[in-house]
């Protein structure tokens, strides 16, 4: 299994954090614009069972992936698992920690690759690049929202 953390500090409190990825517009807002991605329908929010659907593209190729919320503690973090998708297995935690009245927002992923170890080795590191860009984005946009408030 591959880990990956991307982590920072917005200046505002964990409230104003959640609230943002409570938006209906979250998964818009977030994704970087090199890489298009469609929602295809998104049900309730972030509690446990919230489903979440979206098509990606790698090339032209669209692929479907579902995410089921299966951890979710207000204004502390929330976890959503793929059930199918580009994966062998997918799992995000969303933390949100509260430090000197600002939010240290965490995003911790631990996925398996599909075709195993050799796949894993060879292509591992540019999903681990890719995650640390589109997360270094998604991190940009959640504090400039935040903090312009």
């Amino acid at each position: 299994m591959l880990h990956f953390q991307h982590s920072s500090i917005i200046n505002a409190p964990p409230e104003v954090v959640w609230k943002f990825h409570e938006r209906q517009d979250i998964l818009q807002l977030l994704t970087p614009p090199w890489q298009p991605v469609q929602v295809v329908r998104r049900e309730g929010g972030l509690e446990v069972g919230a489903i979440t659907e979206f098509k990606l593209f790698i090339g032209l190729v669209p692929l479907t992936w579902l995410a089921r919320h299966t951890e979710c503690e207000q204004y502390r973090l929330f976890t959503d698992v793929q059930i199918s998708g580009p994966f062998e297995s997918w799992i995000h935690r969303h933390q949100f920690i509260l430090e000197n009245g600002k939010t240290r927002l965490t995003d911790a992923i631990s996925y398996i690759m599909p075709g195993g170890d050799t796949v894993e080795f060879i292509s591992g590191w540019l999903v681990q690049a890719q995650l640390e860009a589109m997360f270094r984005y998604r991190h940009f946009v959640t504090k400039r929202e935040c903090e312009s408030r």
